[in-house]
């Protein structure tokens, strides 16, 4: 799999006339080569060529761990006191048959990066390779697919361990530090983004932080997480009731339900992103509530948590099959209530699959 990415990279190259494509995101690099690193201040580099063998440019401390990785081909390094990029550079002029265009990743490059680049290949020029990664991106094959579906499987574990973890008294950082220790346990190292747990009002901050805030009689806890399998992730939120919820709670839930369904239900090839949000904004403006659902309907997601495409508001994109992403509507009233329901799926010939099974109607816990 990872040579067919390069290879569909460098016939990219070959068509753009493009001499070396030159990755530092460390997820884009992961993507291609299938060696997953985190590091931090230190350069971390992909060179792709059209003609010649790639290779990867890591820190001496990450070289053992790239070449025992199943990275094919050659693996370079430096130590912390020597100039990367100097290092770098060379490694480049020698592998490349010509330096005059380089393809760099615009969406991630710092200011810094970006000039010592230019410092070294001051005669060459430069061309963004982010939107064609993001292009390329798009349609998952079933391999992908398959490590999502797990990823989802997985998903649903942590949902269930985070039900069974509410009881009076306990706080939302006291049931995300519960589930992130199962689910290590069981050999899980990842998870896709911080797990999310809010308890009654505080789950009306779309993107709120878990704290010491302890989950009372009646609340509604709202869970949003997601697992890394296998290089993929997954994304889910579900919302659970300790006792009963209040007449509002219970109203506002069942609008993002009926929000919720009726936008997977339309999902299909030909679709419009925008049609999407459309058909869940509509369910919830109509309702009275629509200044309160204030973010997109949904992201894309494969290897990363948060891809193209973006299912917003008049968007003209095309859903295809192959493609993944989230449906994820919600309404936030301030103090009041909060309420998300999300799954993540991809498309079908003829509909879509999701990627979790947990019920999406709201978990009663007594």
């Amino acid at each position: 799999m990872t040579n067919k990415k390069l290879t569909y990279l460098k016939e990219w190259l070959i068509e753009s006339k493009i001499d070396c494509a030159l990755l530092t995101d460390p997820e884009n690099i992961a993507y291609y080569s299938g060696f997953k690193s985190e590091p931090h201040e230190r350069i971390l580099a992909l060179a792709i060529f059209p003609f010649t063998d790639p290779f990867l440019f890591t820190p001496s401390l990450d070289m053992k761990d790239a070449q025992n990785s199943e990275w094919p081909f050659s693996v370079y390094g430096y130590l912390d006191n020597e100039n990367p990029w100097s290092i770098l550079s060379k490694k480049i002029q020698e592998s490349a048959t010509n330096t005059e265009c380089f393809a760099i990743e615009k969406a991630f490059l710092t200011v810094e990066r970006y000039e010592k680049i230019c410092f070294y290949f001051e005669d060459s020029t430069f061309e963004n390779v982010s939107e064609k990664i993001q292009e390329m991106k798009l349609i998952k094959d079933s391999s992908e697919i398959k490590k999502m579906i797990e990823a989802g499987k997985w998903a649903d574990k942590a949902l269930e361990i985070g039900f069974n973890s509410i009881k009076e008294g306990i706080s939302e950082e006291e049931i995300v530090a519960e589930i992130d220790y199962q689910l290590k346990k069981q050999g899980i190292k990842e998870m896709s983004f911080e797990t999310m747990v809010l308890t009654g009002d505080h789950a009306a901050s779309p993107h709120g932080v878990p704290g010491a805030r302890k989950v009372k009689k009646n609340d509604m806890v709202l869970f949003d997480l997601g697992v890394v399998y296998n290089g993929y992730t997954s994304d889910v939120t579900r919302m659970a009731v300790f006792g009963k919820p209040s007449k509002e709670a219970e109203k506002v839930y069942s609008i993002v339900l009926k929000a919720h369904q009726a936008a997977i239900a339309a999902v299909k090839p030909g679709v419009t992103a925008g049609q999407l949000d459309k058909i869940a904004r509509d369910i919830i403006t109509n309702e009275g509530y629509g200044e309160y659902f204030t973010h997109r309907l949904g992201h894309g997601l494969g290897s990363s948590v948060h891809e193209f495409p973006s299912i917003m508001k008049d968007s003209e994109f095309i859903i295809k099959e192959g493609m993944c992403f989230s449906i994820e509507p919600g309404i936030y009233i301030p103090e009041v209530v909060g309420v998300r329901i999300e799954d993540c799926l991809y498309v079908t010939k003829n509909g879509c699959e999701l990627f979790t099974a947990t019920p999406t109607a709201f978990k009663s816990i007594s």
